[in-house]
């Protein structure tokens, strides 16, 4: 894994933005992951938090604390960027390994009501849609859209799809879906417009838990196929 130069810029008076290239890759993300787990365990003074992307890193930060502290600089933004600057040349934090999530899912049926257009729009069968779609090792790059919506990577090609015309604005939690070149589970009721193939009966967010989300960026996600019995299931034992 080579480190690719920071490019920093601010977002707003408490936060800078660490961008570490325009490419989506695992690599990048390994970056990312290593170079948060170092300012974790590094903190400057006045650090509050930082939000992994796709691409970058945002830090926020209390500007009245960094002003105080004796980091080098002339304003909150100049002392912040040269201690992440610093901090960037230092080894990193090595990355415990990725945790590999299995989802349950059932597919199509009233659970997953665009799979069949979508399987004749990639002129497929619904059975080679659920077979593609349960064979990749996907990365999650990223939480955000709503609380615990994982955003992930390695969708196969083949079913690339683009986003409904007229989103909905009811999708139930659980719910299984494919935008463009990604695939994700809706943890709670919200609108969408995803494509909706399928859903599991696991909670993907739970407020009170000690792990809110069930999924965290780095993780690594498969889907496995189940029956309708086995959705009842599992709906009761969660």
């Amino acid at each position: 894994m080579q480190a690719r130069p920071l490019n920093i810029y601010p977002l707003s008076e408490q936060s800078v933005v660490l961008s570490f290239g325009d490419e989506v890759s695992e690599d990048i993300l390994k970056q990312i992951s290593a170079y948060h787990r170092t300012l974790q365990q590094n903190p400057f003074a006045g650090y509050t938090d930082a939000v992994a992307a796709y691409t970058t890193l945002t830090v926020f930060y209390d500007a009245l604390q960094v002003l105080l502290s004796d980091l080098p600089g002339a304003d909150a933004f100049e002392k912040v960027s040269n201690y992440l600057m610093a901090l960037a040349v230092k080894p990193a934090v090595a990355v415990k390994p990725a945790n590999i999530i299995t989802i349950p899912v059932f597919y199509g049926d009233d659970f997953g009501p665009d799979l069949e257009a979508l399987a004749t729009f990639h002129q497929l069968s619904v059975e080679e849609v659920i077979s593609i779609h349960t064979r990749p090792e996907y990365i999650v790059y990223m939480i955000g859209f709503v609380p615990g919506f994982a955003y992930l990577g390695g969708l196969d090609g083949r079913l690339e799809t683009p986003r409904l015309a007229t989103p909905r604005p009811v999708i139930p939690a659980g719910s299984v879906g494919i935008a463009g070149k990604q695939t994700g589970v809706y943890p709670l009721e919200t609108p969408g417009g995803w494509q909706l193939i399928g859903r599991t009966p696991l909670k993907m967010f739970g407020a009170g838990r000690a792990q809110p989300s069930l999924l965290q960026a780095g993780d690594k996600v498969k889907f496995a196929p189940i029956s309708k019995d086995d959705f009842n299931q599992l709906s009761k034992a969660d």
